[in-house]
């Protein structure tokens, strides 16, 4: 379920941004996996976000840890996760 939600969200988000002019093979690279899609909406939902970007205002150890709960409660979505937290730390240099 939450697969296909995400693979529905990120067909939206191609879709918009096609008809805005982008070239798909300019945005999909850009784009997360669908299972980092879940990850990322599971951790707006613990957040309470609703999936809109914003400031938390969480520290680099707060977002891991987030991250790192969520591989926990979802064993296969640990990949995604990894990846994820390897972009977050990437991104803090």
């Amino acid at each position: 379920m939450l697969r296909a939600e995400a693979h529905d969200e990120l067909s939206a988000l191609i879709e918009l941004r096609c008809r805005n002019g982008e070239d798909p093979w300019d945005v999909i690279p850009g784009l997360p996996t669908v299972d980092e899609q879940v990850v990322i909406s599971l951790r707006a939902d613990a957040l309470g976000t609703d999936g809109v970007p914003t400031a938390t205002g969480l520290g680099l150890a707060d977002e891991l840890g987030y991250l790192r709960t969520i591989a926990l409660w979802h064993p296969e979505l640990s990949r995604a996760v990894w990846s994820l937290m390897g972009r977050l730390d990437d991104a803090s240099r």
